[in-house]
């Protein structure tokens, strides 16, 4: 057990004031004033690349295990995803590098992975910190074979994947005991390298007209064509859908409708990426819960 709880645990006032809680502050900087706070277990170590979820957005939503690592690494190379209120609190004495995968300035994967096991050889506590979970549509696979190609130690730190992080900021349960009793996981968008699609559109709307929950990660692009297959397969028009957009982000949003009207209110509402959509009949539980739902503060 720990003699002192970590600086990060410590909650300052809030300057902008209008909380109802004595205790209410922004997250501080990850900051341990005293290292002996930091297990051995816990901090990255050198030569080594940690492979760490940064959960949906919201730098209160890192797990200590993240925190204890990001604050001993030497350099950190982070996605796109990673909210700007999470990078101001990195530690300043390791490297901060952008390698985000945007549609202007493309980091390649293949330079990513190269990097990673070339800082790791020069003995640096290496961090790759990714928006989720490194291991849900996040690459992360694909750094971890990489990495084990050039023997490499690496070690992995799960993060809150949008698939549960986003539904459940809005109120929407992937899971109801009267309504739906699983759930299909899809990318809204495959790799351009297959030849066909993975997906199989039929097999997906049969299990949502059947009461199954289909949440779509990175689908806002490709919403008219996804919510087409569907109608296409046989799911009804009204069948209830959710998009949230940037989930504990500072400008989270939530739409609402059907897939009779959700292409259009997602086009009125200027809906845009990162976004998560769920498809199913637990989408419509957050009108039921919407007036008691407390909305997340963010960081």
């Amino acid at each position: 057990m720990l003699e002192d709880p970590p600086d990060w645990l410590a909650r300052r006032p809030d300057d902008a004031g209008g909380s109802n809680r004595d205790d209410a502050t922004t997250c501080p900087p990850f900051d341990y004033a005293a290292e002996r706070t930091i297990p051995a277990r816990g901090r990255a170590t050198p030569g080594t690349v940690s492979l760490i979820g940064a959960g949906p957005g919201d730098p209160d939503l890192l797990t200590i295990r993240a925190r204890w690592a990001i604050e001993t690494a030497d350099v950190i190379f982070h996605d796109a995803l990673v909210r700007e209120a999470m990078i101001d609190r990195l530690p300043d004495a390791a490297e901060i590098v952008d390698v985000g995968k945007r549609a202007s300035a493309k980091t390649p994967q293949s330079t990513i992975n190269d990097r990673l096991v070339s800082r790791a050889r020069d003995d640096e506590a290496v961090v790759r910190l990714k928006g989720g979970d490194p291991f849900v549509f996040g690459r992360g696979g694909e750094e971890a074979q990489h990495l084990a190609a050039h023997d490499v130690p690496f070690q992995i730190v799960p993060g809150v994947s949008s698939v549960l992080g986003a539904p459940g900021i809005a109120g929407i349960p992937l899971t109801h005991r009267d309504v739906a009793s699983r759930f299909t996981v899809i990318t809204g968008h495959e790799t351009p390298d297959k030849e066909t699609s993975a997906l199989d559109w039929e097999a997906i709307a049969a299990d949502v007209d059947r009461g199954g929950t289909l949440v779509v990660l990175m689908g806002v692009r490709t919403l008219e064509r996804n919510v087409a297959a569907l109608r296409s397969h046989g799911v009804s028009a009204e069948k209830p859908v959710a998009l949230v957009q940037k989930a504990t982000w500072v400008d989270q949003h939530v739409v609402r409708g059907t897939l009779a009207t959700i292409v259009d209110r997602a086009d009125e509402s200027d809906v845009a990426p990162p976004a998560t959509a769920i498809v199913g009949d637990v989408a419509a539980i957050r009108d039921a819960v919407e007036s008691a739902l407390v909305p997340f503060d963010p960081a």
